[in-house]
């Protein structure tokens, strides 16, 4: 038995190292990348700054050309929805640049693997368990013990996202982060309808009904007085910097940096994954309700 112990410790320190090992080699080409982001001209597709270390997707890299083009007095940032973070937005931001900040989760488990983790103590990371709603948002921030301006929020809830950003009043990020539902297309400014208790796979069984468009974030972005900058290349998140902020960087339309999603992450009825793509995963969720922020008025999809 205690050769057996002996042979299992050897085995975690062996993994242990590994895994250290690979982060450091991860870290490392991240650092090479993010500086020459640094050198980048003006960009008029995010996408071409993409790279990812710790990002579902390029997102790292757009982070790192944004922070470099925008003015940024204060280092912190704010994310949403970051289960393990092991997979996040903000991730390289707080190993590679040591910015500080907040996350917030609904889930405890998550929260508490967090604390394990070496980053809580090697950074300045203060980390809050509660399932976010428009009513708790400001409160939850400011128990993180933020106020005022900040450097980045990223938003990723998979429901209520257009409305918590639209409540959000306690602090003034110069950077947003929100993933839109390119399902919904381009042309309708739309969120699903407000809900606290919205939980995307309770909702619809495909999945694919969440969040909002576009269109819809792009105007409560110019009601809080930010410029939509871009999408990333697989089209789930796009961004938004404070216009006093904005510098050299270009104002987009929607039409110039819509990006429409390939995600084939849908559901059938008894909950298997099929694949749905192109115009199929609209049909799916056609017919369902939305919430129209131009008119303020319940629609059908």
């Amino acid at each position: 038995m205690k050769r057996l112990r002996k042979l299992i410790n050897v085995l975690r320190h062996f993994l242990y190292t590994v895994k250290n090992s690979q982060q450091t080699d991860i870290l490392l080409l991240g650092k090479l990348l993010a500086r020459q982001n640094e050198k980048l001209a003006i960009l008029n597709d995010l996408a071409k700054a993409e790279f990812k270390v710790f990002s579902q997707s390029g997102d790292d890299g757009i982070i790192q050309y944004l922070i470099h083009k925008v003015d940024i007095p204060n280092k912190v940032f704010i994310e949403f929805g970051v289960e393990k973070y092991i997979e996040s937005n903000t991730r390289f931001l707080l190993k590679n640049d040591n910015w500080s900040g907040l996350l917030i989760d609904g889930s405890k488990k998550d929260i508490d693997y967090i604390k394990t983790d070496v980053i809580y103590y090697q950074h300045k990371l203060e980390v809050v368990h509660s399932f976010i709603t428009v009513e708790n948002i400001n409160e939850l921030i400011d128990r993180g013990g933020l106020s005022g301006e900040i450097g980045l929020l990223s938003v990723d809830i998979d429901g209520n996202d257009y409305w918590v950003w639209k409540a959000i009043n306690v602090v003034q990020p110069t950077i947003v982060v929100v993933e839109y539902n390119s399902v919904m297309g381009k042309d309708r400014a739309i969120t699903v309808p407000y809900k606290a208790d919205f939980v995307r796979e309770r909702e619809h069984y495909s999945h694919l009904y969440f969040g909002a468009s576009l269109k819809a974030f792009c105007i409560l972005a110019e009601e809080k007085g930010y410029c939509f900058v871009g999408s990333n290349s697989v089209g789930n998140n796009a961004y938004f910097v404070k216009k006093e902020r904005l510098g050299g960087l270009k104002a987009l339309s929607i039409e110039e940096g819509y990006v429409m999603s390939h995600f084939r992450e849908s559901r059938d009825e008894k909950g298997n994954m099929n694949y749905l793509s192109g115009a199929d995963r609209y049909a799916c969720i056609k017919g369902l309700p939305v919430y129209n922020v131009i008119d303020n008025a319940i629609e059908s999809l």
